[in-house]
C-alpha cells in the first residue's frame, strides 16, 4: 500500500475530528431530549429503508453494528418509553418489524433536524479528503 503522505494524515485527522464533533453533537442532543444516542440512532434507522417506515431487528443490528440480542434489549428499552412498537410481520410471522410510535416520529423528526446542519459541516470535510485523494 502507497504512503500517503503528511497531507493525507493531516486530512484523516480532520476528518475523524469532525465526525467526532458530529457524533458526540448527536450524543448531546439526543440526552438533551431524554435518549440516548443509541437509542435515537435505532429509532432514525427504522425508517431508513425505502418503500416502508420499520425495520426488522436483523437490520437494525447491522445498522448499529451490533448484535441482536443487544438490539433486542435496545428495542425492549425504545418499547418501554414509548418510542417504537413491535409488530408481527404480515408475510412471515418469524419476522418482527420495529415501527416508531407518534412520540418517537416527533422525537426522530426534531433530532434529526437539529443534526442537518452539522451533517453539512461533516460532509465538506469528507469531500475534502476526497479532493485531496484525487491529486
Amino acid at each position: 500500500m502507497p504512503a500517503i503522505g503528511k497531507a493525507g494524515i493531516e486530512r484523516q485527522s480532520q476528518f475523524r475530528y469532525q465526525l467526532r464533533r458530529f457524533l458526540r453533537f448527536g450524543e448531546e442532543a439526543a440526552r438533551s431530549a431524554g435518549v440516548t444516542a443509541l437509542q435515537y440512532h435505532l429509532m432514525l434507522h427504522t425508517q431508513a429503508f425505502a418503500g416502508r417506515d420499520w425495520a426488522s431487528v436483523g437490520e437494525l443490528a447491522e445498522r448499529l453494528q451490533a448484535q441482536p440480542h443487544g438490539v433486542v434489549a435496545l428495542v425492549s428499552r425504545c418499547e418501554e418509553l414509548g418510542l417504537v412498537r413491535r409488530q408481527a410481520h404480515a408475510g412471515d410471522g418469524r419476522l418482527v418489524e420495529v415501527h416508531l410510535t407518534a412520540k418517537g416520529r416527533r422525537l426522530v423528526a426534531r433530532l434529526a433536524a437539529r443534526h442537518q446542519a452539522q451533517l453539512g459541516e461533516l460532509a465538506a470535510v469528507i469531500e475534502a479528503a476526497r479532493a485531496g485523494n484525487a491529486g
